[in-house]
């Protein structure tokens, strides 16, 4: 045999390994994707079915509790400016309720941690609700325990009682704290979309 032949064996070989790992290589990295994807997908069916159980559960909860359930599932858009340029939210909470003539929000959490005030994307969430659909404040029904809470925050737009001392002017008070919810809201929203 002569050695050129073997070159070029060798190096048509080579090359057709080559192609043959990385063909098997981005077979692999999309079968990986599709059973990923798949494996999100099944997990988020199972995650929608666990809200939609808490959510009927939670309807239940609040019945028993003396609310009247007015409208599930209620969507509510915000005007938020940036440098006076106005961007549209949109918000929707899990039911709106009335127990002795006030008017709630009522928010439905499964879980562990969302549940908890202490969870600040849930603390967050609850201040939004409260402010952007102008009503006494949230209820928080935890319906993996089946326990229902009254959250209000207070509010006061003047400045007066409840409010630590600050060198802000008092101005400042509910429209930052709208503000920073509402941001919050669509950064939450933006980095889900990424």
């Amino acid at each position: 045999m002569d050695v050129a032949a073997i070159r070029v064996g060798l190096l048509v070989g080579l090359l057709a390994g080559l192609l043959a790992g990385l063909g098997l290589a981005l077979a692999a990295r999309a079968l990986g994707r599709r059973r990923a994807a798949r494996g999100r997908s099944q997990q988020a069916r199972q995650q929608g079915r666990i809200a939609v159980e808490g959510e009927r559960v939670g309807a239940t909860l609040l019945r028993a509790a003396g609310y009247q359930v007015l409208a599930q599932q209620v969507s509510h858009q915000v005007t938020v400016l940036v440098d006076d340029e106005a961007y549209a939210a949109r918000l929707r909470c899990d039911y709106l309720v009335e127990r002795a003539g006030v008017r709630w929000v009522a928010e439905i959490k499964t879980g562990v941690t969302a549940p908890s005030l202490t969870h600040p994307a849930t603390r967050r969430q609850l201040l939004e609700y409260q402010v952007a659909y102008g009503v006494t404040g949230v209820v928080l029904v935890d319906a993996t325990v089946g326990t229902v809470h009254e959250v209000r925050f207070e509010l006061d737009p003047d400045g007066g009682a409840g409010r630590a001392e600050t060198t802000k002017p008092p101005a400042m008070g509910w429209h930052f704290l709208v503000g920073v919810s509402v941001g919050a809201a669509l950064v939450g929203v933006a980095t889900r979309w990424l």
